[in-house]
């Protein structure tokens, strides 16, 4: 065999290694992405209950990008319904805590109350403020229930700053940050029903 059969040969089987490693990448996205869209589900759907909604919220994603509000951004969010009808908005929060930025999902009911806040990604000192990333959260459980003027503005503070909420031990930024991100998406809620859920708050 010469040098030259040898190099077409070569290049022969890597055309055919390339092409079988395309094949097979090109096959197994949709079940690749099909497993990152179960895995996201479950991670921004469970502060929703199973009988609160009936459609794919996930397929119905807000109209928001990089929302600056006082003390946060809403990154985006996602609209769940029930009988074709608003039952819930999942907001996407973005808040700078202790370390760095915090990122929260925040579940509002057409109602206007808090359902739950769930904490995406963090930064926080472990053991301190990180422990706002524990799932469930007894700290952020707190606020379910909660509306912009329930209780009012100066409420939504911790109790050393003569509000309602006590902090996490240790933890004072990283306190003070989430219960103004969770203020700030309340008061935007509140602000926007027509933007959200295509109605008035508390109809």
């Amino acid at each position: 065999m010469n040098r030259a059969t040898s190099v077409v040969i070569l290049v022969l089987l890597a055309g055919l290694g390339i092409g079988v490693t395309y094949f097979v990448q090109h096959a197994s996205e949709p079940r690749i992405s099909a497993q990152q869209r179960l895995i996201d589900s479950r991670t921004l759907l469970d502060l929703l209950t199973p009988d609160s909604y009936d459609n794919q919220p996930l397929d119905q994603p807000l109209v928001l990008e990089n929302i600056r509000l006082p003390n946060s951004t809403l990154l985006g969010g996602y609209l769940a319904t029930k009988a074709s009808q608003p039952s819930a908005v999942l907001l996407r929060s973005q808040t700078l805590g202790y370390e760095g930025s915090i990122e929260l999902l925040i579940a509002i009911g057409a109602n206007g109350k808090l359902l739950g806040v769930k904490t995406l990604k963090q930064s926080e000192t472990p053991a301190l403020g990180g422990k706002i990333a524990d799932w469930p959260n007894t700290w952020l459980q707190v606020f379910t229930g909660k509306s912009r003027n329930d209780p009012g503005d100066t409420g939504w503070a911790l109790k050393k700053d003569q509000g309602q909420f006590d902090q996490i031990a240790g933890a004072t930024i990283t306190s003070r940050a989430v219960i103004s991100a969770v203020h700030d998406a309340l008061r935007f809620f509140d602000e926007h029903p027509q933007q959200l859920i295509g109605s008035s708050a508390h109809e």
